[in-house]
């Protein structure tokens, strides 16, 4: 039997919406990266992506345990947690930005520091430093020790070892030692993305290796090579016209079971995550409208793709009003008919509530 876009949109559900197991297993099992945002509506994305994959877990758990977990937050191709063995690839690390030698003074100042302090609050070293204001990248104005701290962290000088009230603290980070094999690292990296988001058509593969950038720019020029690793290493397919890849002991076409289950997804779950492979497995445009003024809105601020079985059929828009859990629903077509829908419609919402520690 050839294969078909039915096949390959069961797969892209059942291999990423595995049975929930342990946090630390899930990230590694999502290759070794979830994607942070800051938005909570109702929750941040990162607890909307582990909801569904780790067991008995509640909006903050990540944030609350995250002091104890083998988890680190950096960069990967957006910001987000990530595993031990998965940062190690990045690092040492150049930033596409280099700083000159008076902003290196500066920054030794902030190491310094972070050092005496042990662990470090931006306040803090703002008040150590008093190294006044700039203007940042989007146009705004923030503090030089701030932007010091991102820039230092992101060049994996430091590491966020907890948050106070939202905000990054610091501690001096390990030294990196220089990888060996470049390339075996941005190959490896690149696993982690298939791992993540597969299958993928094949300008989706590409996209995402060259986001490698961002964890890497050192190793920028090595992208078009890892692409082209990359294909000769994984499993193809050519359905409908597109090239689809997965990993090669994968196999699309084994009956890969999707329960009767609702699911709200967040944004960036990596079911949703990459908008073209989105609209060939479900064939509509879903966007997040989050940063769209109000007015052009289609769906709403923060709408969560719906999940039936193995069918994105349309969204939700949560919010919590006088304590309790109040959901929009919208859907591409029609509200599916079968008491079947309703009743796991109701669950779901159900758990999403016990979620975000709300009566049900």
């Amino acid at each position: 039997m050839p294969l078909t876009l039915t096949d390959l949109r069961r797969h892209a559900v059942a291999r990423s919406l595995f049975a929930p197991t342990t946090l630390t297993d899930a990230v590694r099992q999502l290759g070794g990266f979830v994607q942070a945002d800051p938005l909570r509506a109702p929750a941040r994305a990162q607890d909307l992506t582990l909801r569904h994959r780790v067991k008995r877990y509640r909006a903050g758990d990540l944030e609350r345990r995250y002091p104890s977990l083998p988890l680190q937050e950096d960069f990967f191709i957006n910001y987000g947690f990530v595993t031990p063995e998965l940062r190690a690839l990045m690092h040492p690390r150049q930033a596409r930005r280099t700083w000159d030698k008076a902003r290196w003074r500066l920054a030794q100042q902030v190491l310094e520091v972070v050092a005496e302090l042990g662990e470090a609050h931006p306040d803090d070293v703002d008040a150590a430093l008093g190294q006044g204001r700039v203007k940042n990248w989007f146009g705004g104005n923030s503090r030089l020790s701030t932007e010091l701290l991102d820039g230092l962290h992101y060049r994996g000088h430091l590491d966020v070892v907890r948050r106070d009230s939202g905000t990054r603290c610091y501690a001096l980070a390990q030294s990196w030692p220089e990888s060996p094999d470049p390339q075996t690292a941005m190959d490896a990296m690149a696993d982690a993305l298939v791992q993540k988001y597969a299958p993928l058509p094949a300008t989706s593969l590409n996209l995402l290796i060259s986001m490698l950038a961002g964890a890497a720019f050192q190793w920028q020029h090595l992208r078009k090579a890892t692409q082209q690793r990359a294909r000769e290493r994984l499993a193809p397919a050519r359905v409908d016209g597109v090239d689809w890849y997965w990993p090669a002991d994968e196999d699309p076409t084994r009956g890969w079971r999707v329960p009767a289950k609702v699911r709200l997804l967040a944004p960036f779950d990596p079911v949703v995550w990459d908008r073209r492979r989105f609209e060939l497995l479900w064939g509509w445009a879903y966007r997040f409208e989050a940063y769209t003024p109000a007015a052009q809105r289609v769906r709403g601020h923060y709408a969560l793709p719906l999940l039936w079985r193995d069918q994105v059929i349309g969204w939700a828009n949560l919010k919590v009003a006088e304590g309790r859990l109040v959901h929009d629903l919208g859907f591409v077509e029609r509200r599916p008919r079968e008491a079947a829908f309703t009743a796991a419609l109701d669950e779901e919402l159900a758990d999403m509530a016990r979620f975000l520690g709300l009566p049900a």
